[in-house]
């Protein structure tokens, strides 16, 4: 199914083409129907792709071909996805400030005790 390539910062189009199966005019498709899909490009406008974003052509080459998705449903899949994955990250963070302050509590709850 995927070519393992080895692990480099970074693959040409015609390599992730490659190791996708796919046509580099899909990937370039791709590029402009879903705003997530970012590569880097050089300063001769050669594309410079990411393991995350092949990560991210995959996920969007499994959400139109195995699972039947529609370009927009494929869009809004991954926009939802991503606000979810946020959504976690923000609320971990807010937990962790909750604990910090939590023992903060605690210290000048003994502090108080002692007085």
């Amino acid at each position: 199914m995927y070519k393992i390539y080895s692990l480099k910062l970074y693959y040409s189009i015609s390599e992730v083409a490659e190791l996708l199966s796919v046509n580099t005019s899909l990937i370039r498709y791709w590029e402009k129907e879903f705003p997530q899909l970012k590569p880097n490009k050089i300063a001769n406008g050669e594309r410079r792709f990411t393991q995350k974003d092949i990560d991210l052509l995959k996920q969007i080459q499994s959400l139109l071909k195995d699972q039947g998705y529609t370009i927009e449903g494929a869009r809004k899949t991954l926009k939802t996805e991503t606000t979810s994955i946020n959504h976690d990250k923000r609320l971990q963070e807010v937990e962790k400030k909750l604990d910090h302050m939590k023992e903060q509590l605690i210290i000048l709850k003994n502090k108080l005790d002692n007085y």
